[in-house]
């Protein structure tokens, strides 16, 4: 499992600085884009999502996981601002949220926000996050 730092570009392409397995690194306030709130966490074997927006209804890959988000593999994905809802399982339950697309790039995937996270749905991801961060 990989770690990657807030300021890395794992949503567009390998991150510039190295990552270390189990390792967390340290950026710079000049590193961290202004948007970027929570820090993403890398799933080299991926994690099964279902969504769904528009007129697609399919089960993809999870590169990096977030609490602001996902970075969804897909190949053809739906355009920036189409609205989803997701469904992944997590130990100790499957989370339901609702998201919209925020960027994509052709042929490898999209990157997600999550709009809407019920309070369960939240608690099962923060706990997630936690497990993967040890």
């Amino acid at each position: 499992m990989q770690h990657c730092s807030p300021g890395s570009k794992v949503f567009a392409s390998r991150a510039k600085a190295s990552v270390t397995p189990g390792s967390v690194h340290d950026t710079t306030d000049e590193a961290i884009p202004p948007k970027r709130r929570y820090l993403r966490i890398s799933l080299p074997k991926g994690m099964r999502v279902a969504w769904h927006g528009g007129d697609l209804q399919l089960f993809s890959r999870v590169r990096t996981l977030g609490m602001g988000g996902l970075f969804i593999s897909a190949p053809d994905p739906p355009p920036v601002g189409t609205k989803l809802r997701l469904s992944f399982e997590v130990p100790g339950g499957n989370v339901q949220a609702e998201a919209i697309v925020r960027n994509i790039f052709p042929g490898e995937g999209m990157g997600v926000e999550f709009t809407r996270l019920g309070l369960k749905d939240r608690i099962l991801l923060e706990n997630l996050v936690k497990r993967l961060l040890r």
